[in-house]
């Protein structure tokens, strides 16, 4: 395991600072945010961060919010939009360890249908495993066609 701080965002004379761990496993990353509030702001700088991942071996992210007891609604649709960059991609975005309060604003956001949200890490990499397997009988079927 491996704590990062990943900078943030920019302004003059001052550097705001996101807070993750990033830890690697057999067929994804777990992106550990540790901040209160998820805001559009973090949630760009997130989005740039594991869109790295894409051009790599293990593309696979899950993404874990446990700490998070606020999210804004544009940094929401972020996470939306990221998780359908995945999946064009053909790889896996799962965002697991969502507090209650979290994911009634999600509903009330009308986003958490939309969303691949699990209650722990271990459910999140079942959903990678069950879409890793998925992708390779699709890639099987297309090339039998």
């Amino acid at each position: 395991m491996k704590l990062a701080y990943v900078p943030l965002f920019t302004y003059v004379n001052q550097t705001v600072i996101m807070k993750v761990k990033i830890d690697t496993k057999e067929k994804f990353y777990v992106i550990t945010l540790m901040e209160p509030i998820l805001t559009v702001i973090i949630a760009a700088e997130l989005s740039q961060l594991v869109t790295k991942f894409l051009q790599q071996q293990i593309s696979n992210v899950v993404l874990k919010i446990g700490e998070v007891e606020n999210i804004e609604e544009k940094a929401a649709e972020e996470l939306a939009q990221l998780q359908q960059v995945f999946y064009e991609k053909n790889a896996s975005f799962v965002i697991c360890d969502v507090r209650p309060s979290v994911e009634q604003q999600l509903d009330d956001m009308e986003l958490l249908e939309e969303m691949n949200i699990t209650p722990s890490e271990s459910e999140a990499w079942d959903i990678v495993q069950m879409e890793e397997i998925e992708r390779e009988l699709m890639d099987d079927n297309n090339e039998n066609l």
